[in-house]
């Protein structure tokens, strides 16, 4: 393996997580939640696990995302903040 992709994507990972935390917005936090559900299929992928690697792509990156956006846009907002 190549150290320093895993280190590029782990750092990305972090990233992702911690602004998907960090962000107001709740749009934005679903769309880094789902890059950070990419990039772990990402390192899965990566270490070899192939299987989980599927699951995470298809469950976490695809329909998990599409399930929070879908959430938000039937939300709507009642403080002007």
């Amino acid at each position: 393996m190549i150290w320093q992709l895993d280190l590029l994507i782990l750092s990305l990972v972090v990233i992702a997580g911690i602004g998907s935390l960090m962000v107001k917005d709740l749009l934005g936090s679903a769309i880094l939640f789902g890059a950070y559900s990419f990039m772990m299929c990402l390192l899965w992928s990566i270490m070899g696990a192939v299987d989980v690697s599927f699951t995470e792509a298809s469950v976490g990156a695809g329909v998990g995302t599409v399930f929070f956006v879908a959430a938000v846009f039937r939300t709507t907002r009642r403080t002007k903040d």
